[in-house]
């Protein structure tokens, strides 16, 4: 069930350590994190394009009390939520890249999918 890892972090830290990566996912369209942070990313993504195919200003007010810069939300509707119209999930994908040196945790990418004709 997403949402329900802690993250060894209290409520407050793990949902501002979230929508950080959430905007920082949307904003530069891949990023490299631990998996269980990338699990959790991956379904705060999707929720949020999901919101975004539909163009309302209910909908973008909602996106902005998650996403943390504004240029972010814009490029959100104007122009990641037009490629994925058409699609019915699966926006973004996350792949394990092996563990991190240091503390051997496991490590992905997470990116928004790339439309292929």
């Amino acid at each position: 069930m997403p949402g329900t890892r802690k993250l060894g972090r209290t409520t407050d830290s793990r949902k501002a350590m979230l929508r950080g990566l959430v905007t920082y996912l949307l904003e530069h369209e891949r990023i490299e994190t631990t998996y269980t942070r990338g699990l959790e990313v991956r379904s705060m993504a999707e929720k949020l394009i999901t919101l975004a195919r539909e163009d309302s200003l209910a909908n973008k007010r909602q996106a902005m009390k998650y996403i943390t810069k504004e240029d972010v939300v814009k490029k959100l509707f104007d122009e990641i939520a037009p490629l994925y119209a058409d699609r019915q999930g699966g926006y973004v994908s996350v792949t394990k890249t092996g563990p991190r040196r240091g503390d051997a945790a496991e490590m992905c990418v997470i990116e928004l999918v790339k439309k292929t004709k």
